[in-house]
């Protein structure tokens, strides 16, 4: 089926000489003799390729990504999907960005991914792209780098993990680890459970099963119209996985004869929809950075006050793990995001189009929810706004973001006195101190955490509660950084604070005892200093050392934006014409 607009004329399929391959293979002179001859070299026949669509299969997977250890094995599915449909498909291995083990963060090499993606697309005979990833920073990364490419591409989600287990418990990866890990800080379980909880947190292939931040990009992926119908939810381990991995092989050789290329679908429409899904699932704060940077390579200008806005007109309807009950396994045989977008279609731009279906609108045509406890009603919301609120104020005059539906209600509405981190280690071997008067009113804070100061923004924003406070009963506390926090992570957590400390924003300024109120349901985020006392510390304030001297380091240090715009690198993110190679 054509995907374009009802109504408009068929769109005009591509002879075999207009593929952008056959600049490399179809030609008469020297440098086509050499493409089919290396090509012979391979091992392939002419008629396996020659006047064939060429579909780039871009994977991520790698021995120490949890999360794709799967996908070699998707792959052949895309394989063979490609194959049948007429295609020729050449696999690409690509970085790897694994949110259990790079360090600082894979956030710093997401625009890494992205550039690689973007170049080997460019630069190589292919008509198309499959690109397979999931773990947090891979789906913007791949999306960014496709979109700046500008070909016909399908994306495939790795999918969730099975549930965890322990004993009787259902476990969420993320949600449970950062739940248990406290109580055993605090005492209520020992040695002998946690080892068992380590058997069983993570028990399959496959990224977070809550709506984490893997779950919310490749559902966003999804509501953009960049997957096949249905793909955001399926289980890794699950056959449909496989199918749908091959169905969308199928499809991408179809999008290649047709030419419909990324730019046709990621609209500011297909945006808006993907941020008011973000926000009705309830999804994790990193997807405003990486929707607002992928909006930026697709010429599309989305900002934090979209996010506000959208978040004022659609309810939380996803009852999932870390704001809610369920995981995505549960939500996967509710009716997935094809069900839960049959929920939203009053807020939805519904006739634009998607790799699968001339609209989005007969793409859920028919869409049914099965369960309405995971996939609620709109009469019977978990919250009537969506779950990211932005704040603004003078401690973060760029804005911050707070996920407020996984805080506890009292602390939306707060006043403390700050208690100062400079940086995440030091924040480690004092937070127990006693002698820092830490108690549950304190707003901790933590500054050198950001895009730069990080290095890379890494996951911190979820502070630590002290040993004393946990022992006592309390599980949140009002936390505030420049840093981002795992979109299976919890609590009353501000993030996101722009400009970051470590270039000089307000949050360098506060000191040890400093009132700080968050007002969330007024957007307000304040530090209770006046102007003129701020003046007299802004004067004294030095700026830190680089923290690179040299390598993709020093790269990123030059290039880097702030959370606000979506911490692109700022060569990458601006518009500008890029030549095709010339293959001749």
């Amino acid at each position: 089926m054509s995907a374009r607009p009802t109504g408009a004329p068929p769109r005009t399929r591509k002879r075999p000489d207009e593929l952008r391959s056959h600049q490399w293979y179809g030609t008469d002179g020297l440098r086509s003799f050499s493409h089919r001859a290396r090509t012979r070299q391979l091992g392939y026949l002419p008629e396996e390729h020659l006047g064939k669509p060429v579909i780039a299969i871009l994977n991520t997977w790698s021995d120490i990504n949890p999360c794709h250890a799967h996908l070699r094995d998707r792959a052949q599915a895309v394989k063979r999907g490609v194959w049948q449909a007429g295609g020729f498909p050449l696999e690409f291995p690509v970085s790897t960005l694994s949110e259990t083990f790079q360090k600082p963060t894979p956030m710093l090499y997401r625009n890494l991914l992205a550039m690689e993606t973007e170049e080997l697309l460019r630069s190589y005979p292919v008509d198309g792209a499959v690109l397979l990833g999931g773990c947090d920073k891979s789906t913007p990364a791949l999306l960014m780098g496709a979109a700046s490419a500008d070909l016909p591409a399908v994306f495939v989600p790795a999918g969730p993990m099975l549930p965890g287990h322990w004993r009787d418990e259902v476990l969420g990866s993320g949600t449970d680890m950062w739940k248990y890990w406290d109580d055993k800080r605090a005492g209520l379980i020992g040695d002998c459970e946690i080892s068992e909880l380590e058997r069983g947190l993570a028990r399959s292939p496959g990224h977070c099963m809550t709506m984490g931040t893997a779950s919310t990009l490749t559902a966003a992926a999804e509501a953009l119209g960049v997957t096949v119908p249905g793909a955001s939810s399926i289980p890794a381990v699950d056959s449909g996985h496989d199918r749908m991995a091959a169905a969308s092989g199928l499809r991408v050789v179809e999008l290649a004869w047709q030419d419909l290329r990324l730019s046709e679908l990621l609209t500011r429409e297909a945006y808006e929809d993907a941020v008011a899904t973000v926000l009705a699932l309830g999804g994790s704060t990193n997807a405003v950075i990486h929707l607002i940077a992928m909006a930026g390579r697709s010429g599309v200008r989305l900002t934090l006050d979209d996010f506000d806005r959208i978040a004022r007109t659609v309810p939380v309807l996803a009852d999932l793990r870390p704001g809610g009950r369920y995981l995505m396994e549960d939500f996967h045989f509710a009716g997935g995001l094809p069900g839960f977008l049959s929920r939203l279609t009053d807020v939805l731009h519904l006739d634009r189009p998607t790799v699968a279906h001339p609209t989005l609108r007969e793409q859920l045509d028919g869409a049914l929810v099965h369960n309405a406890e995971v996939i609620r009603d709109r009469d019977r919301p978990l919250a009537e706004e969506g779950g990211v609120a932005v704040l603004r104020g003078n401690l973060c005059p760029d804005g911050a973001v707070i996920k407020h539906i996984a805080a506890e209600p009292r602390l939306l509405r707060h006043t403390g006195r700050a208690v100062v981190f400079d940086d995440y280690r030091t924040m480690q071997a004092t937070i127990n101190d006693p002698g820092l008067g830490i108690t549950e009113d304190s707003v901790l804070v933590l500054r050198n955490a950001g895009p730069l100061g990080g290095p890379g923004m890494p996951e911190y924003g979820m502070l630590p509660i002290p040993d004393h406070l946990l022992k006592q009963g309390v599980r949140d506390m009002v936390r505030i950084s420049d840093a981002r926090m795992s979109g299976t992570s919890y609590g009353a957590c501000v993030l996101h604070i722009a400009p970051e400390s470590y270039v000089g924003g307000p949050l360098a300024l506060v000191r040890d005892g400093d009132p700080i109120t968050l007002d969330v349901a007024a957007r307000v985020l304040r530090l209770e200093v006046d102007d003129a006392e701020l003046e007299r510390r802004r004067a004294r304030w030095t700026a830190p050392p680089p923290r690179y001297e040299r390598g993709y380091g020093a790269l990123y240090q030059e290039q880097m934006t702030q959370a606000d715009t979506g911490c692109d690198f700022r060569f990458l993110a601006r518009p500008g014409a890029v030549p095709e190679p010339y293959a001749g």
